[in-house]
């Protein structure tokens, strides 16, 4: 596949004919190939696999945190600086292009794929745990486990999940974005390094080990959200049916439940993939969008309303009054507030960037002709404040629960133990004595699970293939589904080698190439949007696939 539209067009040639028709060669061979190993290995010596790759983690981690937090730092400076600016009046496309997507659809597609599970997960589990840990609590400003702790532990987690995090998706979508839809390059990786590189160079092997490391990191980002959800799916599941014996004593899951669940999530996420983005992700987005407000709408009715209105507000000014200081914060790794540093703040950082190359293409996707001024602002900003009203009225609900006394500690323990099964357990502190937030809150949460799941999974099939594709949006079937159960056979065999922990570890190790690559592709798009008037014509006349 070649683009016509200018001299220094990137070209990616894809196969014409037999099985990888439409696909690079050394891009989907070579990635293929590293995947399959990693899944080989990861099965055939599991106690190997996760002392190596603990190793390596380790290694990075002490010599890497602090560069992870200036980079996230950088990120979100970069989308600052171009939302403020007069570049910000610049389109994603042509000027006169008009946005593919309403403004819900759009908003549901991205906070969908960009969250979604990760949020499900750790809205209330991670306030819950900076309830009596975290750096406020270390200084002396707050007491570990009283009522003025809530606003700290819930302003770190917004510290996680705020700005920083959409920042990262969105250096990567605006940089892709405008390098395909203004520029008339190839919608993947490797276009947005042309200012710096060259044609020459990334119509080689520097273009191709861009897009595979793109394609591993995806591949690892996806896989941890999909471990972290089928976990929490089988623990919900043995929670509200219990008898099932879905989980050990120790409150794991079991390995027969898990792989069962997993092989069916993935089986109708391919399923969803194969329909393509109009259809499939567009309604699953959608549908999963209003069901996250029906959810939030049976915590605000039956949980602490008032106290997490107001947490609300008190929190998101500690938030943004502390936020320059906080961005570029570290603490050495040996000690206890470097290691909680490490354990949330870095490790959520790799994950999100690990998670960038897929959201990032999937969002400047849906994003074709928005300005990069409503792009931020939509992309960074909204999202940012949806987490927020979310880690409030559930994760500030449940922790009120506990200083009142009406939970008795049995929220932080279940966080303590199995943080899996936390959500479930909060249902029953709701309005206590009441059945509808259990029973309608139970089910929602599950139907959000699996549909959050099959949404994630068939937004990185789509992707995967696009990247593979040198930016196309692929008609073959077949290869969403080989990519389909690629995927299940990488989840489920880092499960079974070592859980979570070891699909975290492999993640945050393909996070770090990439989290270079992004920050060139920062500098090269900033480059390349100051000199576009002396540049290459702003025109794509290839129309929206």
């Amino acid at each position: 596949m070649s683009s016509d539209v200018n001299d220094s067009s990137i070209t990616i040639t894809c196969q014409k004919t037999g099985l990888y028709r439409g696909l690079n060669i050394p891009v989907t061979l070579i990635s293929k190939l590293i995947i399959t190993l990693l899944v080989v290995f990861a099965v055939a010596l599991p106690d190997r696999a996760v002392a190596l790759l603990t190793t390596i983690n380790q290694t990075m981690l002490e010599h890497f945190n602090l560069y992870y937090v200036y980079a996230v730092a950088f990120y979100l400076v970069f989308c600052t600086v171009l939302c403020v600016s007069p570049l910000g009046r610049k389109r994603l496309g042509r000027d006169d292009e008009v946005p593919e997507f309403s403004r819900f659809a759009w908003f549901s597609m991205m906070f969908g794929a960009g969250m979604g599970i990760g949020l499900l997960f750790y809205s209330i589990g991670e306030p819950v745990s900076h309830f009596n840990f975290n750096p406020d609590i270390a200084a002396g400003k707050v007491q570990a486990g009283s009522e003025q702790a809530i606003e700290s532990a819930v302003s770190y987690t917004f510290l996680h999940w705020g700005l920083h995090a959409w920042a990262i998706y969105a250096s990567v979508a605006l940089a892709l974005g405008y390098f395909a839809y203004r520029r008339g390059l190839p919608l993947t990786i490797r276009s947005t390094l042309m200012p710096i590189f060259g044609k020459r160079l990334l119509d080689g092997p520097l273009g191709h080990a861009v897009d595979i490391i793109a394609v591993v990191a995806t591949t690892l980002g996806v896989a941890t959200t999909m471990g972290a959800g089928v976990s929490q799916l089988v623990a919900g599941l043995d929670f509200v049916m219990p008898g099932t014996e879905l989980l050990d004593s120790a409150g794991i899951p079991r390995p027969w439940p898990l792989i069962l669940t997993l092989v069916v999530i993935m089986g109708l996420s391919t399923l969803s993939a194969v329909t393509g983005v109009k259809r499939g992700v567009n309604w699953l987005s959608q549908f999963n969008m209003l069901l996250s407000f029906a959810l939030l709408a049976v915590f605000i009715w039956f949980g602490s309303r008032l106290f997490a209105s107001e947490l609300l507000v008190s929190a998101t000014w500690d938030y943004l009054r502390t936020l320059p200081e906080r961005s570029f914060q570290t603490w050495p790794v040996t000690s206890a507030l470097g290691q909680w540093q490490v354990d949330w703040t870095i490790l959520q950082r790799a994950w999100f960037i690990a998670f960038a190359p897929f959201v990032g293409l999937f969002l400047a996707r849906i994003s074709r002709g928005r300005t990069i001024r409503e792009f931020v602002l939509g992309a960074v900003v909204a999202p940012s404040f949806m987490c927020f009203v979310w880690i409030c009225y559930m994760g500030g609900s449940s922790l009120h629960m506990e200083t009142s006394g009406l939970a008795q500690g049995t929220i932080l323990a279940t966080v303590r133990d199995h943080i899996a099964t936390v959500l479930f357990v909060t249902l029953d502190y709701l309005d206590t004595g009441a059945l509808i937030p259990v029973i309608v809150g139970g089910t929602l949460i599950l139907i959000l699970i699996i549909t959050y799941l099959v949404t994630s999974a068939d937004s990185g099939v789509l992707v995967l293939n696009a990247i593979m594709a040198g930016g196309e949006e692929t008609n073959e079937r077949r290869h969403r589904i080989i990519w389909g159960v690629l995927l299940t056979l990488v989840v489920g065999s880092l499960l079974l080698a070592g859980g979570l922990a070891a699909i975290q570890k492999a993640m945050l190790i393909a996070s770090l190439p990439f989290s270079l690559l992004m920050i060139l592709m920062c500098i090269a798009t900033f480059i390349s949007l100051w000199r576009e008037p002396s540049d290459l014509p702003a025109v794509n006349e290839a129309e929206p696939t």
